[in-house]
């Protein structure tokens, strides 16, 4: 088998890498995934579909969730807030079509319990400027985010 790269590099050099994620996906929608390192092992069903398995679109609500609770707490002592301990999102990512054909938008609804509104507003905004995720779909998709106090 013939192996070309097609590339797209966007943010020019890369200074380091922090972790490398290694999956293996077999049969798509309706297959598996497993990581490399064992501690992912899933199914995977289509949604809307009878199958047990999770799919792309709530893997991918969880890993930009985690993540954006990572960037909140990344940018909290700069901004001199305090994460409430039961910081939580709830994120719903949809599978759409608009006029190119298939596509994704997504909503997060972030809860920041005990911060007032300003103080959530702030690292909220903060946090959608440095998460990976947020950087990664700015421009390209529709996102809502939300806060509840």
């Amino acid at each position: 088998m013939e192996t070309r790269a097609i590339t797209n590099n966007v943010h020019g050099e890369i200074k380091k890498v922090l972790y490398t994620g290694n999956v293996h996906i077999i049969g798509g929608r309706e297959g598996s995934a497993q990581s490399a390192d064992g501690r992912l092992d899933i199914k995977l069903s289509t949604p809307g579909t009878p199958g047990t398995g999770t799919n792309p679109e709530q893997l991918f609500a969880a890993g930009w969730s985690a993540c954006f609770i990572g960037a909140i707490k990344v940018n909290a002592p700069r901004l001199g807030i305090t994460v409430p301990a039961d910081t939580a999102i709830d994120a719903e990512v949809d599978l759409a079509n608009d006029e190119t054909g298939f596509c994704l938008q997504a909503r997060l609804h972030v809860s920041l319990p005990g911060l007032s509104y300003d103080e959530a507003e702030t690292i909220v905004k903060a946090a959608h400027e440095t998460c990976p995720y947020s950087k990664a779909t700015r421009g390209n998709i529709n996102v809502q985010i939300s806060l509840a106090v």
